[in-house]
């Protein structure tokens, strides 16, 4: 009997340590989780700054990424470069022609023409191609529903202590053009256009000390666009600003040019041409002139009356003309050789000398043969003036013979007599006097 109880007692301790063992396991295990947890977090966190490489790793490598974008994105912009500003016109003119526009050629580098305080900056334009327009458009396109747009950024600043009057007429040629070419007002907004800015409604007034920017749109039919495209430059006048309204011989300033390439070619022809003396051969791109010999700074001065006339510099340059003016030298059969020559009037007289009525005689051979300057070939009008108490240049341009300049005339004297000058009503007010000088 004690045996039996004996043994039962033994299997309730027994079981008691079992099921208290197994109690303090269950208890233990939570707290086993979060240390194996926070064990897990730590060797994660320690084991976080082996990774970092491979993190800086893709930092760069997206930095490199978004490096590259930021390199694309300004390559896009200098490509852009004028389109920028005339984007959303270029959108515009699409909508509203329900045509296809595409950018053949652009420039963002200004031209700027200054008139006694009044400049007139070319800002920047851009040539568009316009195709499959709405026929309503057809009319300024030359009857035809393709063609192309130079779209021009012009600002007019009026930089005098006095108000102008300036009316924006800004017509486009290009050698060859059958018509002149102005703005046509329904491609774009009006109110963003110049001549709705300086208009009749406001008298085209400029206030001193302002200024006014607006755009400017030359249409052109296919056929036409592939002319002036072929003659790769294009030629904006630039006229004068007038002092009182409506009175256009108050006028102040030379009337300028801007000459707007169309492709490589165009600027090209413009680089080279920035090199010669602006006459009319080259304002108006009449033909290629090649250097044969120049001179600058000569300095030599003679007195005309009151005039101090100087022999600044002077130019011979081989001429070939285009096909549009070859007919005007037909006469030279073996080649044509120009001769140009920069003065600088010093005007101390009581009258204005009218550019444009200035005689000169160019003697070469050595005295036996002589030819009178080329009115017609110089860029000059009526009201082209060197006012009195006033200094400017004048320039003279002779057109000879190139077989004879190369066989005769090159290794020997030039001589240049110049005067007398004339106001603009061509009467002489140098007394007949003249002035000589030896190139």
């Amino acid at each position: 009997m004690l045996r039996k109880l004996f043994m039962l007692l033994t299997a309730m301790i027994v079981t008691t340590l079992i099921l208290s063992a197994c109690g303090s396991e269950k208890d233990e295990e939570p707290a086993n989780a979060s240390e194996a947890e926070s064990e897990e977090a730590v060797t994660q966190e320690e084991e976080e700054p082996a990774e970092e490489p491979a993190a800086e790793t893709e930092d760069a490598h997206v930095a490199e990424v978004e490096e590259g974008s930021e390199e694309q994105t300004d390559e896009v912009s200098s490509t852009e470069g004028a389109t920028s500003d005339f984007s959303e016109l270029i959108t515009y003119m699409e909508e509203e022609t329900e045509g296809t526009a595409n950018v053949i050629y652009e420039n963002a580098e200004p031209q700027v023409h200054t008139m006694e305080d009044v400049s007139v900056s070319l800002d920047s334009y851009s040539l568009v191609e316009l195709t499959d327009f709405h026929t309503d458009y057809s009319i300024p396109f030359d009857d035809e529903i393709d063609g192309g747009v130079i779209i021009a950024q012009y600002t007019v600043t009026n930089n005098r202590a006095e108000d102008v009057y300036y009316m924006p007429a800004f017509y486009a040629s290009f050698t060859g053009a059958p018509k002149d070419y102005n703005n046509y007002r329904d491609l774009l907004p009006l109110e963003g256009q110049l001549p709705s800015k300086l208009a009749p409604d406001n008298d085209y007034l400029l206030k001193a000390g302002e200024s006014a920017t607006g755009f400017y749109t030359y249409p052109f039919g296919k056929e036409h666009l592939e002319s002036a495209l072929d003659a790769s430059t294009v030629t904006v006048e630039v006229p004068e600003p007038i002092l009182e309204k409506g009175d256009f011989g108050s006028s102040i300033g030379k009337k300028g040019t801007f000459t707007l390439s169309l492709n490589e070619a165009g600027a090209e022809k413009v680089a080279a041409n920035a090199a010669f003396y602006q006459d009319r051969v080259t304002a108006e791109d009449m033909g290629e002139k090649t250097m044969l010999e120049e001179a600058e700074g000569i300095n030599k001065s003679e007195a005309i009356g009151d005039v101090t006339v100087t022999l600044d510099g002077y130019q011979f340059t081989e001429f070939t003309p285009n096909e549009v003016e070859a007919p005007r030298f037909e006469n030279f059969t073996n080649g044509i050789v120009l001769l140009t020559v920069k003065f600088n009037l010093d005007n101390k007289g009581s009258e204005a000398i009218g550019l444009t009525l200035t005689p000169s005689k160019l003697t070469v051979n050595d005295g036996a043969q002589y030819m009178l300057q080329e009115g017609m070939l110089l860029n000059y009008s009526y009201d082209d003036l060197i006012n009195a108490g006033e200094s400017g240049e004048l320039l003279q341009i002779y057109a000879m013979d190139k077989e004879q300049y190369d066989k005769i005339w090159k290794d020997k004297a030039f001589e240049i007599e110049i005067g007398p000058f004339k106001n603009q009503d061509a009467e002489d007010i140098s007394k007949g006097k003249t002035a000589n000088f030896e190139l």
